[in-house]
């Protein structure tokens, strides 16, 4: 599937798409240890400056529901551009944000790096089958997966340095690099797009009926959401209740993002020898096994970030094994409606997360300790290895989908 680098004629390197894919977990990653700084910088609640997570989530959730379609009908690379054009504009805006409010909505925008993620997948799955699939996405997302293991950690150096707005200029020129990168190699890749937007979203209905579909995106969604619950309510246990400095918080997340890689190797190493289902329901069960470890360690009184951080590496290789294999999953349900398939299983995939980023977000004070947080990620999780259950019950129903 994989053209020479830099070639507009050719379907698009594999290291095209991991830029393209990091540009939105590095605006996801890279300003959460500055939370609590934004917080006092607008003199604002942090239920409130959390919202600068949560709201990017749902925006992204939204986005995907048109940026699928809008790729079957016009094509992978206008698509892409456009949406990577407009997270630019909402870049510069969230540098020059006067109020929280602005700078909120400025995230909105930023929310349009989702195409590089959506169309990713869809990319993949124009190329390759869909074993291959689950192991092409696997290497693109342990490529992708560095920027979220180092950004937290510059994000904290550069907040400790420069200010919170720092993080904000490194996205900037991390989105600039993407746009140019996309531009002089994304090649077209569908090659039978639909007659309107919406043949497209007329496909929805057939897609929902799909079992399948439900099971694999359910998997997704519930895995991410525990990932998105930590997103939201890490920065404030790590900061006001372990005491941790931002680049504290930055150094000990990237052991997270370690796992995550980790769970990305297996799944490209593995997935087309034991099938995306059994991957995904290994990659639920150590995400739980996980969780139950930091819960445990609290329990036992061990208030130190190794007990938050240390048991949550099994969440990263957990959701790193589970994710590319579901989304593999979601894309190949119908194949001919990849695209639709990958914005509609991806939006409820982070629609889903940004709830459980919001409950944790607002579950959590001085008197709660971690507990909210690792409940809500807990519950998340077991929630997943259900949903893999189903989608192998459904599996061994020949041929019902």
């Amino acid at each position: 599937m994989t053209g020479p680098l830099l070639n507009r004629n050719t379907p698009p390197h594999i290291l095209t798409l991991v830029i393209a894919t990091a540009t939105g977990a590095l605006a996801m990653n890279v300003f959460l240890p500055s939370l609590p700084g934004i917080a006092r910088h607008f003199n604002a609640d942090y239920a409130l400056v959390q919202l600068a997570v949560s709201l990017y989530l749902a925006a992204t959730a939204v986005l995907q529901l048109f940026i699928g379609p809008a790729s079957d009908r016009f094509g992978r690379r206008p698509v892409m551009l456009t949406c990577f054009a407009i997270f630019l504009v909402g870049s510069v805006a969230t540098i020059c944000a006067p109020t929280i409010e602005l700078l909120l909505a400025a995230r909105l925008l930023q929310a349009f790096s989702a195409a590089g993620m959506v169309l990713s997948r869809a990319i993949v799955r124009d190329t390759v089958s869909t074993d291959e699939a689950a192991s092409k996405i696997g290497y693109i997302t342990m490529g992708m997966s560095v920027v979220p293991m180092v950004g937290p950690a510059i994000g904290g150096i550069l907040d400790e340095m420069y200010g919170w707005q720092a993080s904000f200029l490194l996205t900037l020129g991390f989105g600039v690099l993407a746009f140019a990168v996309v531009f002089f190699d994304l090649g077209e890749t569908n090659h039978s797009r639909s007659t309107s937007m919406m043949a497209q979203v007329k496909g929805y209905p057939e897609l929902m009926r799909a079992r399948r579909f439900w099971g694999y995106t359910l998997t997704a969604a519930f895995t991410s959401g525990t990932f998105f619950a930590f997103l939201g309510g890490g920065p404030y246990v790590s900061t006001e209740m372990l005491g941790l400095r931002p680049s504290q918080y930055g150094y000990y997340f990237a052991l997270i993002s370690v796992g995550y890689m980790a769970g990305n190797f297996l799944s490209g190493r593995f997935s087309r020898r034991i099938g995306i289902n059994t991957m995904m329901l290994m990659g639920c069960t150590a995400a739980v096994i996980g969780l139950i470890g930091a819960l445990t360690l609290f329990g036992a009184g061990y208030y130190h970030a190794l007990s938050l951080f240390g048991p949550t590496v099994l969440v990263g290789l957990g959701n790193g094994m589970t994710l590319p294999n579901a989304n593999a999953g979601i894309v190949s349900v119908r194949p001919h409606l990849a695209g639709s398939a990958s914005g509609l299983g991806g939006s409820m995939q982070i629609g889903g997360g940004a709830v459980l980023a919001m409950v944790a977000g607002a579950l959590l004070g001085p008197q709660t300790g971690p507990w909210p947080l690792l409940f809500v990620m807990l519950g998340s999780s077991v929630a997943a290895v259900l949903a893999a259950l189903y989608v192998m019950h459904v599996a061994r129903k020949a041929g019902e989908i």
